[in-house]
């Protein structure tokens, strides 16, 4: 276990307690905008989605017993969620349960074309509103970045509009190698243009 600040960085899965349940409500609140089709009731959407993380590619930042902060780390070729029909359907009901099953699958689950060698997919950062702006989610990105494998890291689609997420991760290192344009349609629903892709390779 490392401690990095006030945070105890540790694997999701060796995290113990309510881990899944606390990741779940960190996601509902950091990902509202793309989920209020599903519901708008926070608890709902939490004990919908608390199956869904696959806790061995996770890493938390531990306060205590509760999670400030979470992210994933992939080799690119497996993945860090894996939406299950049968929850989302118990949860959100049949045809909504059965949308989200299907169409979140394809976003989140979505495999790399030509997946590159030595690299980390960091993925899904996300941090407790009540310890926003206190280094949690640095924690876990700096903790993956020092014990990950991994010659390089890219992190994939970064909201334009989300400038709080881009200067971290280029605080971290991370520097800007693609920039994907949205239709104008979808830019008008989401009020973002671009999806940012961001890379950092270690010296």
């Amino acid at each position: 276990m490392k401690h990095s600040g006030a945070f105890e960085v540790v694997r999701a899965d060796r995290a113990g307690g309510e881990v899944r349940h606390q990741m779940a409500e960190i996601f509902a609140d950091g990902f509202s905008q793309w989920l209020t089709y599903f519901s708008r009731d926070r608890d709902v959407i939490v004990n919908a989605f608390a199956h869904m993380f696959v806790l061995d590619q996770f890493y938390v930042a531990l306060a205590g017993d509760r999670v400030a902060a979470f992210g994933a780390c992939t080799d690119c070729r497996s993945f860090s969620l894996e939406l299950q029909s049968a929850p989302l359907r118990r949860h959100l009901g049949w045809f909504k349960g059965s949308m989200a099953a299907l169409i979140l699958k394809r976003e989140f689950q979505k495999p790399f074309v030509d997946p590159p060698s030595e690299t980390g997919s960091v993925e899904f950062i996300g941090t407790a509103l009540s310890f926003r702006g206190q280094g949690a989610a640095s924690a876990v990105i700096r903790h993956m970045l020092d014990h990950l494998p991994y010659r390089n890291f890219i992190i994939e689609e970064v909201a334009d509009t989300n400038i709080p997420a881009i200067r971290l991760y280029e605080k971290l290192g991370f520097t800007e190698y693609k920039r994907k344009s949205l239709s104008p349609k979808q830019a008008r629903r989401s009020g973002i243009n671009h999806m940012v892709s961001l890379c950092l390779e270690k010296a």
